[in-house]
């Protein structure tokens, strides 16, 4: 079960991540994005003390990493 919620997770923060940072993406991107950028927002919250708890916490530090992904992802090509 927990594996199904990171893609839900993962696709919503996929989602919301490119609508701010105004990039068009399949689904599966934004899967893919979520994902990697809960991984890159638990990081970065984390050297800043913070912690996610329950869904929207969860959802909220994979948006913030997400976006982190996609500018870096800009900067680099």
């Amino acid at each position: 079960m927990g594996l199904i919620w990171s893609i839900i997770i993962g696709a919503l923060a996929g989602a919301i991540a490119t609508g701010i940072m105004n990039e068009r993406s399949s689904w599966i991107k934004n899967i893919i994005l979520g994902i990697l950028g809960g991984f890159v927002g638990g990081w970065v919250f984390g050297l800043i003390g913070f912690r996610a708890t329950g869904i929207i916490g969860s959802v909220v530090v994979s948006v913030v990493g997400a976006c982190i992904c996609i500018w870096i992802g800009r900067k680099l090509f």
